[in-house]
């Protein structure tokens, strides 16, 4: 018969990983997809597109910016500032695995 009060609800891990792996990923990624393509690949094709406008993909590109594209622009600023905060995070984040706190996890040591 087994207690379930002593058993733990997530079993051990092994604790040699790395949290800040994830922070620096995801953080990279955001910055590239937020900044990278919301802003400076929609800005860009924008910019380069012909006064009757282009299609690349099949989604339209015109000259000017219009509310989809304003839309994009704003998504990506707030997705590329979502990375910095993760890089940050990820940097001031110390060495080493999640612990959970109250559980004893056992050390590798």
């Amino acid at each position: 018969m087994v207690d379930i009060q002593e058993t733990p609800a997530v079993p051990p891990f092994d604790p040699q990983g790395d949290e800040r792996r994830g922070y620096f990923i995801a953080g990279g990624l955001l910055l590239f997809l937020g900044w990278g393509l919301g802003v400076v690949a929609n800005a860009l094709l924008h910019y380069l597109a012909p006064k009757g406008g282009m299609r690349l993909l099949g989604v339209y590109f015109g000259p000017s910016l219009g509310p989809y594209a304003w839309a994009t622009l704003a998504f990506g600023l707030g997705t590329g500032a979502m990375g910095i905060v993760l890089l940050l995070v990820g940097r001031s984040a110390p060495k080493g695995a999640i612990v959970l706190p109250g559980y004893d996890y056992p050390r590798g040591d």
